[in-house]
């Protein structure tokens, strides 16, 4: 079984500073090519989602499947990034 590409966003940021990696609003980065360019921090948040759609799973109950929304855990920073698996 091939897994879907899962697609990356930072949508918002909500903190009041600037994220460390530079990381700006409408970057895109592709889960299996780019994961070295994206922050590990974000990473740790966005990996239990990416790996639940990636085996099968939906998460949350009543979102457009494959679209979550995860924050950014730095309090300062709060990006928000969202989640989708690619069309083939």
């Amino acid at each position: 079984m091939k897994k879907p590409c899962i697609q990356i966003e930072l949508v918002e940021r909500k903190g009041k500073y600037g994220c460390h990696r530079g990381h700006k609003e409408g970057d895109i980065f592709d889960f299996d090519n780019d994961r070295g360019k994206l922050c590990p921090m974000a990473m740790h948040t966005l990996f239990p989602y990416i790996d639940i759609l990636r085996y099968g799973g939906t998460i949350p109950p009543g979102r457009e499947h494959g679209d979550i929304r995860v924050c950014c855990p730095d309090p300062d920073v709060i990006n928000v990034f969202r989640i989708r698996m690619q069309e083939e």
